[in-house]
C-alpha cells in the first residue's frame, strides 16, 4: 500500500530518508572529530533511487567552503546529477561543518552544524555541541538541537 505524504514524513516535514541521510552524516562528522581530524565541509546528496554521493570541501576559508557546498548542490541539480558518482538528479542533501554556537550562558561552544533539505520542501539547520576532540571514547556530543529554517538548495 502506498503511503501518502503525511505518513511518509516525520514531524516538521522531514522524510525518513532525509532523517537517515542527515543522521548518518552527523555520525560521520562526530567520528572524524573523535579521531582528532579537522572537520571540513562535508556534503552528501541522494537521488530518487537511493544512490548517494559524498563531497568534501577543504583548502579555503570556512565561508568559502560552505558557499562551495551550497553551489555544488545547485550544480548537481542543474546537471541532473553526477555521472562519475553514479548519482541521478538530487532529491535530498545534508551538509555538515564545524563552527561555534552560543549556549544558554552566552558562551560560544564548539559545535557541528548541519543543514539539510529535500526537493520541494523546507530546508532546516541543526547543531550539536561537542567536546573532547581527538579523545576517542572521551569524545562527547549533545543531542542535536533545531536551529531553524534555511534557504532551500533544491
Amino acid at each position: 500500500m502506498a503511503r501518502n505524504d503525511a505518513e511518509a514524513q516525520q514531524p516538521g516535514g522531514i522524510s525518513p530518508e532525509l532523517d537517515e541521510l542527515s543522521s548518518t552524516l552527523m555520525g560521520d562528522a562526530f567520528d572524524l572529530l573523535a579521531e582528532g581530524h579537522d572537520l571540513n565541509v562535508l556534503l552528501v546528496v541522494e537521488d530518487g533511487k537511493g544512490s548517494v554521493a559524498s563531497y568534501e570541501f577543504a583548502d579555503d576559508g570556512p565561508e568559502a567552503l560552505l558557499e562551495g557546498a551550497h553551489a555544488r548542490v545547485g550544480e548537481l541539480a542543474a546537471a541532473g546529477g553526477d555521472k562519475k558518482a553514479r548519482l541521478g538528479s538530487p532529491v535530498r542533501y545534508a551538509i555538515a561543518y564545524e563552527g561555534a554556537v552560543e549556549d544558554e550562558d552566552a558562551v560560544f561552544r564548539d559545535a557541528v552544524l548541519l543543514e539539510f533539505g529535500e526537493k520541494g520542501r523546507p530546508s532546516y539547520s541543526a547543531f550539536s555541541f561537542y567536546e573532547g576532540k581527538g579523545e576517542g571514547d572521551g569524545f562527547r556530543w549533545s543531542e542535536p538541537a533545531a536551529a531553524g529554517e534555511v534557504d532551500p538548495l533544491l
